[in-house]
This record gives structure tokens, sequence and C-alpha cells, in this order.
């Protein structure tokens, strides 16, 4: 929802054929062509476009590089910044033959294209006729569409316009940039060229990074500022938002809670590379949420876990490009790459639980998927264990249940995680080990029957009880978290509410478990236990959650209705 930005995608396939036959020795291989094609391939009605690597920094308004169109003449179609180095003069090394260009050659990082005049021109046939001849004598492009776009200009100069170096601020291995930036009052576009990046060898690249870095942690909320940006229409779904934003009372005392559940997050799914798992009938995807207070739970997960993950994390701009160097120093979580991270930006006082919760159930690509929570460590076997559960159980194809996986806590933070239920029942027996919650909240775990858990050889099932909250596998179509329910408090009660009223089965497996992990308790369970006000909000939200049952699911939400009317205990954790 950022204003006047649209985004176009254009399947590369369909236009590999046009520059396969070109051979090119560049790092960006086939894509590194993909330049030459854009008069041909993006809409005839556009008639003039930027065309940016993806490699470069602004550090200033682009539209002041759109205004730089006013200064091309009537023949002029291609706008481009010098090269800063020596490249195609040919003097770098011994036997160095770069390709024809006019002095120094051009880069093309940033470049200004009249897609209309190249039409006229022929720009097709025109580059594919230099291509052509050239490579008679050359082996192959070094610089990919750089190297034909720079031929072309040496047979027709009259197309270029050239543009004020600071545009494209070159950072390669052999740069004299410094020539351009010492005598320049501002910079522009900082252009990373070099295959390193930003571990080229530059004696300014400390400052160039740093503003690099500074743009990373900008917070990307401010991109959706509504005053001084281009006219434009609002995107789907904002004047609908704007109005029942408008709508509530910063007055009501519940005024945090309504705001958040409209908040529409920024959201990145997939923010790291990631494998999809291969298509298996009765995979597992493990689906939690974390915010940065988290991070240290990930390696231990990875761990207990070799299946596919989906996870949703909590995070400022900043702590989003922390979170990427914690994954880049771990060799366990960069070995990893069926683990999908998708970071949802924090807006907003509360914390958006169930909304994150469905971020990741969404990106979620197995047949079922074990909801969890990132301060658990599942069993090492429970990966197995579920997919021949499911299997053995017929989950899917004709029974519509959720497996309930047993969950259980240590108050210390340093044991020895148990590797079978005879070891955990050992634990257990010796005070070491809890069931979840049994001194502040046992109703939320009471009716998983830890004592018929104890002796059971085979799945039982048991009837859902008010306040139960246990952490299941279902199937990844199940019913999505109620996003109404932020901070803390019935946030998986009402989900469980939910498969119960759509007639789950709830079912014990007798050999699975999961263990909690002690942590300090969040800020909203602090504001929940000291705030009577809070609690009080938690209650209105609970009403609207019966009053939305109700109307689903008529008379069968008769029976839950005391279960949402008992009042809420501030020791709750």
């Amino acid at each position: 929802m950022v204003p006047a930005v649209r985004v176009s995608f254009y399947h590369a396939d369909q236009l590999k054929p046009q520059v396969s036959w070109i051979p090119n020795k560049h790092y960006s291989g086939l894509y590194g062509l993909m330049k030459l094609v854009l008069p041909s391939a993006l809409p005839a009605e556009l008639a003039r476009v930027i065309v940016l690597d993806t490699d470069v920094t602004f550090a200033s308004d682009i539209s002041e590089l759109w205004a730089l169109f006013a200064h091309f003449s009537d023949t002029q179609a291609i706008g481009l910044v010098e090269n800063q180095s020596d490249w195609y003069l040919g003097n770098l090394w011994k036997n160095h033959r770069p390709w024809p260009a006019l002095g120094r050659g051009f880069n093309t990082g940033v470049i200004l294209l009249r897609l209309d005049r190249l039409r006229q021109a022929g720009w097709e046939q025109m580059w594919r006729l230099t291509a052509r001849r050239e490579l008679l004598s050359l082996p192959a492009t070094s610089l990919a569409d750089q190297d034909i776009f720079n031929a072309v200009i040496k047979e027709h100069p009259g197309l270029v316009q050239r543009l004020p170096c600071v545009w494209n601020v070159q950072l390669s291995d052999h740069t004299l940039a410094e020539r351009c930036y010492s005598e320049a009052s501002d910079l522009k576009v900082i252009h990373w060229n070099s295959p390193k990046k930003l571990r080229v060898k530059n004696k300014h690249v400390e400052f160039f990074r740093n503003f690099y870095l500074t743009f990373l942690e900008y917070d990307g909320n401010l991109l959706r500022r509504e005053l001084f940006v281009c006219p434009s229409q609002p995107p789907p779904g904002a004047e609908q938002l704007q109005q029942a934003l408008a709508q509530l009372d910063e007055e009501d005392p519940c005024f945090e809670f309504r705001q958040q559940q409209l908040t529409v997050h920024r959201v990145h799914v997939t923010f790291l590379p990631h494998e999809p798992p291969p298509p298996r009938p009765h995979d597992v995807t493990l689906v939690a949420q974390l915010s940065m207070d988290r991070l240290q739970m990930l390696e231990a997960l990875c761990r207990h876990w070799p299946g596919p993950m989906s996870l949703a994390l909590y995070l400022t701009d900043a702590e989003a490009q922390q979170f990427l160097h914690f994954v880049e120093a771990s060799p366990v979580l960069a070995a990893r790459q069926d683990v999908a991270y998708h970071v949802v930006y924090r807006e907003g006082p509360l914390y958006p639980v169930n909304q994150l919760r469905n971020v990741a159930l969404a990106q979620a690509l197995t047949p079922y998927v074990f909801l969890s929570d990132i301060d658990f460590l599942p069993a090492y076997s429970l990966y197995d264990y579920l997919r021949a559960s499911i299997e053995q159980l017929g989950l899917g194809s004709w029974r519509k249940a959720a497996l309930v996986v047993p969950a259980f806590e240590t108050l210390r933070y340093r044991f020895s995680f148990p590797h079978s239920k005879v070891e955990l029942l050992a634990l257990l027996d010796a005070g070491t080990l809890y069931t979840f919650r049994y001194h502040e909240w046992p109703r939320g775990h009471a009716p998983t029957d830890y004592a018929r858990w104890r002796e059971a050889q085979a799945p039982y099932r048991v009837q859902w009880a008010a306040d139960y909250e246990p952490y299941v596998v279902v199937p990844r179509d199940c019913p999505r978290y109620d996003p109404r329910f932020v901070g803390f408090g019935w946030n998986k009660v009402a989900h469980i509410v939910e498969l119960d009223a759509q007639e789950y089965e709830l079912l014990v497996l007798p050999e699975a478990f999961t263990i909690h992990l002690p942590h300090a308790p969040s800020l909203d369970i602090s504001r929940f236990r000291s705030s009577p006000t809070y609690r009080d909000c938690l209650q209105a939200l609970k009403d609207e959650f019966h009053q939305d049952l109700s109307r689903h699911h008529g008379a069968a939400a008769l029976k839950y209705l005391p279960a949402l009317q008992q009042p809420q205990s501030p020791a709750r954790g």
C-alpha cells in the first residue's frame, strides 16, 4: 500500500530466446542481457522508462533523474553516465580486448530510455546486427548488455545523452569514480558494480557502505506517507481502511486493540532464499511466529525439527537487517534451505500474534501443519512420528481431525532433553518437567488428560473444554486464526473453539511431546497481568468473537458461551 507505486512482472522465460544466442562471460548470465529486449517486451504505450540495476542505492529523489529526460535532443534515446574505469580503453592488462566503445564507454547500471524513439529507430535490428558482427571477432560479451549498448552507441553516437556522473557513481574494482564524487556537491546514485558488492576495496567504501546500511534500516512505513507524493489512485482497500480507522474513537479504552486489528502490515514473504519441500502426501510443516527477543530459539529448533518450517517474524526494518546477519553467521541456520522466514514489519503498540500465525500458515507448502510456538522444542523424533501417524490414522482422506501434541515445560534454563517418552516420564516424576502451565493455568491443557497419556499405547479422543489450547497438527486448509486477538490472551483458545465448532476430532498422540523452555515474560503478558483495562478489552473481544461464532454456527455456538463469559485470571501465564 505504497502510494503511486504499481508493480508489474514479465515472464523472463518468454524473453530468453531473444538473447540466449549471445555468449556471455558476465556473472549475471542470461539475465544480464535482458535490458536489450525492453523496448519490445514492455507495453507499447510506455514511452519512457528509467532502467536500474538492483545493486544501486539512491541518495536522492528519483524524480530528479526523470527530469533529465527534458535535456534530450530530438534524436537522443538513451541517457547514460560515462564508464568510470579504463575498461573500454583496453589497457587494464596485457591482451585485454574489450568491445568497441565511444571513448571510455558508458555504464548501463542506470539508463534513461526513450522506448518510443528506439522502436522508431529499429532498435531490435540495430543491436542484433551489431552483436552478430562483433561476435565474429570476439568470443563473448564480458559485461553483458553493456558491451552491446556501447558497440551500438559507437556506431550511432547521436542516440546517447550523457548524464552527470553523480547519477551512477560506480564502485567497481578498477573504479576512477573519485574523480566524480570528490568534485560533486552531492551524490545521486551509488552503484555497487563490483562482483564483491559491499566488500569491494575502496578507500571511501566505509562511507558508502554506511550510507547503504542506513537506508536499509530506514522505517519503510514512511514510504506510505500520503502527503507530497505523485497524484495516484489509492491502492485497493485503502479507502475502506481509512474510513474504518476514522470511525475509531481515540477516547475508547480499547482504542489500541481496535487500531491494531485494522493495521495492514508490510509483509515480506520468503525473506531469505528458500527451497520448497518435495511433494509428499503426509508431510508436515512446523508453523510458528516470533519477535527479535526469541531469535536464539532458532538453532535449537532446527536441531529438533528436521522437516520444513514456516516462521513469521515481527521485526522493524533495522531488526530485519540484524536477523539477516544472524542467519548468515549461523552454520546451523545457513544450512537449512527448507525453513521459510516471513518478515511482518512492526507497526502499532500490540503484538499481532494471530496475524503473524496466519502469515506463516498461509505460506506452508505441505499438506499438514504443526501449529506450534517458538518457545517449544519438539521431541527429536516428532517430525517422523507425525508423518507416520497421519498416514496410519487416515487423516484428510476420510477423517477430519486435529492431532494433539502433549505439551510440557521445564523451569530450568539448562536441562537434558529427553529422547523418548520413557525418559520424559522419568523427568516428570523427578520434578524436572511439568505438564505445561501446571502452576499458572492448568485448565489450558487439562483436557489432554496427562494421566491417560502416561499409559496410552494408541491415539485417544478427547473432548473440547473451556480454555483448551493444545498444540495441534491439522491439514493446511484448516480455519485461520482470528486476527482480532492481538497482544496476550485467547488467541489460541479461539482457534481451538473454531476447530471444535467445525467438528474436528481432537486426537491425542501417545508418543508425541513438545517442551516449553523458560523465558522472561513478554510485554503483553505483563500488561495483561497488571491492567484491568487490558483484561476488560480482551473480554470485549471475546464477546464479539462469540457473536460471530453464533452467526456462523447458530445454536451449536451456545456450548461455548459459558467459556467466553468467564473472567480472565490476571495470574495467567
